[in-house]
């Protein structure tokens, strides 16, 4: 297979998962035969200081050209004080809008030999395995007009969402759980919001098409205090934007590190762009010692969705548990009696496995 892959790093520790995600990939395409092509472009904080914006022409026009596009990481206090359309998460924001990347995909899952780092008890969260998938480009984030009106003293933001955003976004959650346990949550406010009363109808219409998969709906607060109470009853949660981005965010520090947990954004056409949970830690970048299993994983996510190579995505998902079995982790995590490494050994360790693994497997259809 021959894929086309643009790597945004960003800023912070973005520079530096971002190679690892790579030697990761370059990894697979060696032991499983596959070209894989790298172009680096610019985007957040980084454009800003080298363009004067934080999302480049150049860059939206190589993002639409590739096949995949991998990201580490925006922001920073050094643009903190910069106004609204120089703040380097506008960048983000205008890839996912570029790119109609409408389908946000979340899975949150605990590795056994962190739970304890979790802020729940062991036995509350053993066993979470769920996917957040959340419509990304619609909502109260892009509504217009927002604005301040009366010198200030009147805000507005708009919640806009059409029939068609909504379809769309639930039709994907449906696959979604037609290929895991076959549950659907659909979160919204509709004892309130009208766009959640829309939401939850089209939710009704579709479920028709989908007999495999038991549907409930679960108000936005509820399901906030669910995910704390009892994670292990969620499978997949559909849900709009700024819902979305707030139960994620709640859910991933479930599991004890935000340096675990990948992300994907996905188009219509199976184009997506892959990216760590995680901020751009500033105070640690340059010292190699950031944790790149979530960036390392959001390129499992990228083979699995965008590639179909699901037998790759999981080799990868194997190495870590691998590294994570033998003991080692970086620094962001406490595992009991076991060896920290930084950024570069906790890479090398999962390569190594990918090496050794296909190594094996080429060894025993030799022999057997």
């Amino acid at each position: 297979m021959k894929k086309h892959i643009v790597l945004l790093p960003g800023d912070g520790i973005g520079k530096e998962v971002i190679e690892s995600a790579k030697d990761v990939l370059s990894a697979i395409a060696e032991e499983f035969n596959h070209l894989f092509s790298f172009e680096t472009h610019e985007i957040g904080g980084a454009a800003i200081d080298l363009y004067g914006t934080p999302l480049p022409e150049t860059t939206v026009n190589a993002c639409k050209q590739a096949d995949a596009v991998l990201l580490g990481a925006v922001g920073g206090p050094k643009w903190d004080l910069n106004p609204s359309h120089l703040r380097p998460e506008r960048g983000l924001l205008g890839i996912r809008k570029a790119l109609d990347l409408y389908a946000n995909l979340r899975p949150i899952k605990g590795f056994k030999n962190l739970l304890h780092a979790s802020p729940l008890k062991e036995e509350v969260i053993s066993g979470s395995d769920l996917l957040i998938v959340r419509e990304l480009t619609g909502g109260i984030y892009f509504g217009s007009p927002s604005e301040r009106r009366d010198n200030g003293q009147v805000v507005v933001d708009t919640l806009v969402y059409t029939r068609r955003e909504i379809e769309r976004i639930v039709d994907k959650a449906f696959k979604a759980a037609q290929g895991r346990r076959g549950r659907l949550t659909s979160v919204d406010k509709a004892n309130v919001l009208e766009s959640s009363k829309l939401w939850r109808e089209i939710v009704e219409e579709k479920k028709a098409q989908y007999p495999d998969v038991a549907v409930e709906y679960v108000l936005v607060d509820a399901a906030a205090m669910k995910l704390i109470t009892n994670p292990t009853h969620f499978d997949v949660i559909v849900t709009e934007n700024m819902f979305g981005d707030i139960l994620s965010d709640e859910a991933s520090v479930l599991t004890g590190s935000l340096g675990m947990l990948p992300s994907a954004s996905i188009n219509e056409s199976g184009v997506g762009l892959y990216e760590p949970v995680h901020g751009s830690a500033p105070d640690i970048a340059g010292k190699g010692v950031a944790n790149p299993v979530a960036m390392i994983l959001s390129a499992a996510l990228m083979l699995r969705y965008s590639f179909g190579l699901d037998d790759e995505a999981k080799m990868i998902e194997d190495g870590v548990q691998s590294a994570l079995d033998a003991g080692f982790h970086t620094a962001d995590l406490r595992v009991e009696n076991g060896r920290q490494v930084g950024t570069t050994e906790m890479t090398k360790l999962i390569v190594d496995f990918i090496k050794t693994q296909t190594a094996s497997k080429c060894i025993a259809s030799c022999y057997f």
